[in-house]
């Protein structure tokens, strides 16, 4: 053989084996990346053209396949879209949200629990079909966290959490401005590229699912945490006696910060139940400051914060408390100011775990996934994941929580012949915009079954009528009574 044709030969041996490594290494490294990556639009047109399974709420399909008169043979629809898009996001050509997303592998038949269902409907010749998500949603309390949000006044911006505190199961998840995901789901992929860019481009953000996206100063309701802290150190309990008075001096500076009415919260020495009855910010500013950075952040972190926990729907941020404040810094974090953020999910988690002896559950969204026939082929198991504060601590933070609804400003949480825990909270943003309304409850106190957070972003209220109180307040209890009393 003369060296052209040798050359020649090498050359088409070394690009014939690069090609099959290449194979290899799609087929085989990459194939399952591949297969759940949302812009794979071959995946996509072969998912439109089978009937994808639905996402319950109850017995109710908020999210369904319907046959359609195009190539696609099935058309995804949402039946109660706003309410739930935060929850199911959507299901479109070029990519998955939420549920649609995190259970794409179930909803298209996919999943490796489905492979009974696969080999009958082959053997049948059967068209395949996707399994079903049952959502956790209790769907008369998500009415109410929906009605709640669309009731506030103006183009409000805001979101709601309710958690059942011994599982995790989330019963009610809704956040404002939503969007429509029907448009997503739409056969004209022109008009669904149009709506995206419309959406991304919109200043109100509504594809963020507010409740577990966004991260603001979680203002009073983090007094929670700091009494924790406070009781855990074995220095205080309910009835102890804590600093009042009308300011706190930061440490290592010549700035003092006053209480939100300018009162001295009843007296230069009041109990911790009575700090927190009338959200005294002298009270939890020196607390804080007592306990100390590590104290606080060990505490803060043990509800959950620096962390997250939602495993089965994308997109949660994480609720901040930093470990390298200095002095002032960590006296403002005492009342949820300085550099501490947090979701409306992370403050529910707060409520829940002291409504739960102090155990954190980690939140789910998804109950079951199941067959074609609606069988159960699996169940989410419940699961703690720290245990934040002692039985004893939560059953004195409960005792001094009812307090300040029975007699304190989260009043607005109140209902006739049940013991409501609760707290409010108003949180300063920047100078040219009102603060941010935050409400925390469970109910019933002596024996929980939902715990909320509710999160007021912005609304058309007048700035001196901004609180948790006035605007949380309602929803919570709303939200609370539709668990409690179906």
């Amino acid at each position: 053989m003369n060296k052209p044709i040798r050359v020649v030969s090498v050359f088409c041996l070394v690009l014939f084996l690069a090609l099959m490594v290449n194979a290899t290494y799609l087929m085989y490294v990459r194939a399952d990346g591949l297969s759940d990556d949302p812009r794979n639009r071959r995946i996509i047109t072969a998912t439109f053209s089978r009937e994808r399974g639905a996402i319950l709420v109850g017995k109710e399909a908020i999210a369904r396949s319907v046959p359609s008169n195009d190539k696609y043979k099935f058309q995804r629809t949402y039946s109660e879209p706003f309410k739930y898009a935060p929850i199911t996001g959507y299901f479109s050509w070029y990519s998955q949200t939420g549920v649609e997303r995190s259970q794409n592998s179930v909803l298209a038949g996919d999943d490796s629990r489905l492979f009974v269902t696969r080999l009958v409907d082959l053997l049948s010749n059967t068209d395949p079909k996707g399994g079903n998500v049952l959502l956790t949603i209790n769907a008369a309390a998500q009415d109410a966290a929906w009605a709640g949000l669309e009731n506030l006044p103006g183009d409000a911006q805001g979101a709601v959490v309710a958690l059942e505190p011994t599982t995790g199961r989330v019963l009610a998840m809704a956040s404002t401005p939503t969007f429509d995901p029907n448009g997503f789901a739409s056969h004209d992929f022109t008009a669904v590229s149009d709506l995206g860019k419309l959406l991304n481009a919109d200043e109100r953000e509504p594809l963020i699912n507010r409740a577990i996206g966004t991260t603001l100063p979680p203002g009073s309701t983090f007094k929670l945490v700091t009494a924790a802290a406070a009781i855990e150190s074995g220095n205080y309990d309910a009835d102890s006696m804590v600093p009042g008075g009308y300011r706190f001096q930061l440490p290592q500076s010549d700035t003092t910060i006053g209480n939100y009415d300018d009162g001295n919260c009843g007296g230069r020495r009041i109990t911790l139940t009575q700090a927190l009855q009338v959200s005294c910010n002298v009270t939890f500013l020196t607390l804080a400051n007592e306990l100390g950075n590590d104290a606080m952040a060990e505490q803060a972190e043990k509800f959950g914060f620096n962390d997250t926990s939602l495993e089965d729907l994308a997109g949660q941020a994480q609720s901040l408390y930093p470990r390298d404040m200095d002095a002032p810094q960590t006296a403002m974090s005492g009342i949820g100011q300085s550099s501490v953020t947090a979701t409306p999910l992370q403050m529910a988690m707060v409520a829940a775990a002291i409504a739960n002896d102090g155990d954190v559950m980690r939140p789910y969204v998804v109950d079951e996934v199941r067959a074609p026939n609606l069988s159960v082929l699996d169940r989410t198991d419940t699961q703690s994941i720290s245990k934040a504060i002692s039985s004893t601590t939560a059953d004195e933070l409960t005792k001094m929580l009812v307090a300040t609804v029975a007699d304190g400003t989260a009043a607005p949480a109140q209902i006739p012949g049940v013991d409501v825990a609760g707290k409010t909270g108003t949180a300063q943003s920047s100078g040219d915009r009102p603060p941010y309304a935050w409400f925390v409850s469970f109910a019933p106190a002596d024996d929980p079954k939902v715990a909320v957070a509710v999160l007021v972003q912005s609304s058309d209220t007048s700035p001196d009528e901004i609180g948790g109180g006035a605007l949380g307040g309602p929803i919570a209890k709303a939200i609370m009574e539709a668990v409690i009393t179906p």
